[in-house]
């Protein structure tokens, strides 16, 4: 067990959940948590759903109670931002020119909402999610908008539209590839999903770009790739997240668009560990080194990081889980089905709960459900236990999935 300082630098969902475990896993030296923004550690899913509804108070994002966090001891450190990792000495500076030494160092610097190079890309009536902040302010335009552009159809933008149709906002989406969340979702899931928001009266544009955007008394036009124009009240530009591992980079760590760890996020130093958004490493199913954006994996990884900061057993081998709620639809994806493979599915109609199964050979392998929780749960069963199935069980929706256990 480290006998010195341990640092962790981000105060997200990975960085708190790395102080909480290295308390809870008996570690009662100094723990000093860093982080750019002035709020405790909390998650960012709600900024999309619930907080941007105006349905949660952005207090309940917060990841742990005042008495919980107050009770981990923690040097917490607001506001503050790291600008430099000295490997050598084992410090980091402060953008105030502080050092702080550390004995182990954990980077949970997570990322930041991508910008496209565009000229009236910034400044008021347009936005990016990311923070509390980015939520509260794309929540007070909808207040006032007609109508709002959303550039990128991937899971931001996808409940960015959904939350502003529900604020009776108009919203055109417009997406470069030519199906909604090609980096993260099958085909299957990409036609429901076009499928469910054409439906709620989104003006879905695959296979799109914007060529330039133009400001007015008025509001915004963005003039397409077609030539066509379109005008709105407010620009969200939801172009996926980078990784920030400027840090890890400048120190000569080894980065490719994020941290290279390992599944519990040792790094290539093994004084400097890394988890959450920000680290790539071997996600079961994947095949090649990735990053998992997702709340699980901030969590999770989180946790089996912290107690390999202290040198115990550590395994993080969980299989990949994402969820979205969308038009009071919820979907829920376990693990990374693959693009174009034909799955199995439960249930008939787009319009009523279902599920898509996928395997290989007689092996469950990835699993979506829509408003279909339990079948995510026994599906995660299946496939960690390595259960021979039957696709024609598997499709009969009178056959529950518990029997095939």
């Amino acid at each position: 067990m480290p006998t010195g300082p341990i640092v962790i630098v981000g105060a997200g969902q990975a960085g708190g959940w790395a102080a909480k475990t290295l308390r809870g896993e008996g570690y009662a030296g100094t723990l000093i948590l860093i982080g750019d923004e002035r709020h405790p550690p909390y998650e960012r899913p709600p900024l999309s759903k619930a907080v941007l509804l105006g349905e949660a108070a952005p207090e309940s994002t917060h990841l742990f109670g005042s008495d919980v966090f107050d009770g981990l001891d923690v040097d917490f450190r607001a506001g503050a931002r790291v600008v430099a990792i000295d490997r050598v000495g084992k410090s980091v500076q402060l953008g105030s020119g502080e050092l702080i030494a550390y004995d182990k160092l954990v980077l949970a610097t997570g990322g930041r909402a991508r910008t496209l190079p565009m000229d009236n890309l910034t400044g008021d009536r347009v936005f990016t999610l990311r923070t509390l902040e980015d939520s509260a302010a794309i929540g007070a335009a909808f207040e006032t908008a007609q109508t709002a552009l959303v550039l990128g159809g991937g899971w931001i933008g996808l409940e960015i539209a959904a939350a502003a149709r529900a604020r009776g906002v108009g919203v055109t989406l417009i997406e470069v590839a030519h199906r909604l969340c090609h980096r993260a979702a099958p085909t299957a899931l990409s036609d429901w999903l076009l499928w469910l928001h054409r439906n709620q009266g989104v003006d879905v544009r695959l296979g799109e770009s914007v060529a330039r955007v133009a400001r007015s008394a008025g509001g915004m036009t963005a003039k397409l790739g077609s030539g066509e124009d379109v005008a709105a009240d407010m620009i969200v530009v939801g172009a996926g997240l980078a990784a920030s591992d400027e840090l890890a980079r400048t120190a000569g760590l080894a980065c490719d668009d994020g941290v290279l760890t390992d599944p519990c996020g040792r790094t290539d130093d093994p004084g400097i560990f890394a988890c959450g958004d920000v680290a790539v490493f071997d996600v079961p199913g994947a095949g090649r080194p990735m990053r998992l954006e997702s709340w699980a994996n901030a969590q999770n990884q989180a946790i089996a990081c912290a107690k390999a900061v202290l040198g115990r057993d550590a395994a993080y081998d969980e299989i990949p889980w994402f969820w979205s709620d969308q038009y009071g639809r919820n979907i829920q994806i376990l693990g990374l089905p693959p693009a174009d493979a034909a799955p199995v599915r439960r249930g008939p109609s787009d319009d009523a709960p279902f599920s898509l199964l996928w395997l290989a050979g007689d092996r469950l392998t990835a699993a979506v459900a829509v408003d279909s929780a339990n079948d995510i749960k026994v599906a995660k069963r299946l496939m960690a236990r390595g259960v021979a199935v039957d696709a024609d069980r598997l499709a009969d929706p009178e056959v529950s999935l518990r029997k095939l256990l």
